[in-house]
């Protein structure tokens, strides 16, 4: 009797369906803790020091996100390397979406071309989608006896080796606008590099440094601490509308800042959580209460899906591979 089970076609039956029932214990598992994303607290790393234009997109965007999602958010910032610390971490980190980076186009079009990372820029990650564009304000002292780009650029060339600029460390936006500014008009000014773009404002208005390009100076302009000469981009500033872009004031000195920051997670991560965290964030990136607060902190909300925020760094890569050449930060 026993011979007659295990050969006959009742034991087929039920050994293939004990067999699709192990197949099923496995897979339901990873398909619905995807589907039940996130059910605990997510991290947010923020590969800069608190205070600056990177941590104050990063916690307004977190606030909202917290919202969306259900979870607490918690943001931990990570700086070093000029971004190079915070976007390793995230690299290394396990592709659950627990784990979310604010990517910047520093790390991921500048600092390969200028030194080793610890990441994989191109293969290493996964792009949830754009968050916003720089709009970052040339700010100089008060004393400073310039009232515009012009009159600044002729102080510069009366006193070479004079004037400072700092910026939120090498490599860093700020950085590279001064970089751009002393290369097209032939300046001879000294860069200041500190951890972030809060030390960078205190030493200006520490008479430490002389100008700064860099998104936190609308709050010392409004402040009247501080005068804005142009804000560098190719569109004004919407906090400060009398301020001229250079480009209006007959100076060719932009960067490509759109898209400037993103969201990343690491390569690996699955669909389904993809998909929650660019829902969510097209749909924070439409809200006019977001936009205008993304305006009170020098940038504009800018939602682009992860392919095409990809194919946006790829561009930006080889912007910024002739470019760097160009100031000899690179010989690449």
């Amino acid at each position: 009797m026993f011979s007659s089970f295990f050969s006959g076609p009742r034991f087929l039956r039920a050994l293939l369906v004990s067999g699709l029932a192990a197949v099923s214990s496995f897979s339901v598992p990873a398909a619905s803790a995807a589907d039940s994303y996130p059910s605990r607290e997510v991290t947010f790393v923020v590969p800069y020091p608190p205070g600056g234009n990177s941590d104050n997109l990063a916690r307004l965007f977190a606030d909202r996100l917290r919202i969306k999602l259900g979870v607490p958010i918690v943001i931990e910032n990570r700086p070093g390397g000029t971004t190079s610390l915070g976007t390793s971490i995230v690299g290394r980190a396990k592709p659950d979406g627990y784990t979310l980076l604010l990517a910047t186009s520093t790390a991921f079009t500048v600092l390969p071309y200028i030194r080793d990372v610890p990441y994989d820029p191109i293969k290493g990650f996964d792009f949830v989608g754009s968050l916003a564009g720089y709009l970052p304000i040339m700010t100089v002292r008060n004393d400073l006896p310039v009232s515009n780009l012009k009159e600044f650029v002729e102080l510069a060339r009366k006193e070479p080796g004079t004037l400072t600029f700092g910026s939120a460390g090498i490599a860093s936006g700020g950085h590279l606008a001064g970089e751009i500014l002393k290369s097209a008009e032939k300046l001879d000014i000294l860069h200041v590099p500190f951890k972030g773009s809060a030390d960078t404002m205190t030493a200006l208005m520490g008479n430490h440094i002389d100008f700064f390009i860099d998104g936190v100076g609308l709050e010392l302009v409004k402040s009247g601490k501080a005068k804005a000469l142009v804000t560098f981009a190719s569109v004004r500033h919407p906090e400060l509308p009398d301020v001229p872009t250079p480009l209006e004031e007959g100076f060719d000195l932009t960067l490509p800042f759109e898209g400037f920051w993103g969201l990343a997670v690491p390569a690996g991560t699955p669909d389904a959580v993809m998909q929650k965290l660019a829902k969510a964030t097209e749909e924070i990136l439409a809200e006019p209460q977001t936009q205008e607060r993304f305006h009170r902190i020098s940038v504009s909300a800018s939602w682009k899906d992860g392919d095409a925020y990809a194919k946006d760094l790829e561009q930006s890569r080889a912007y910024y591979r002739e470019l760097l050449k160009t100031i000899k930060m690179s010989d690449d």
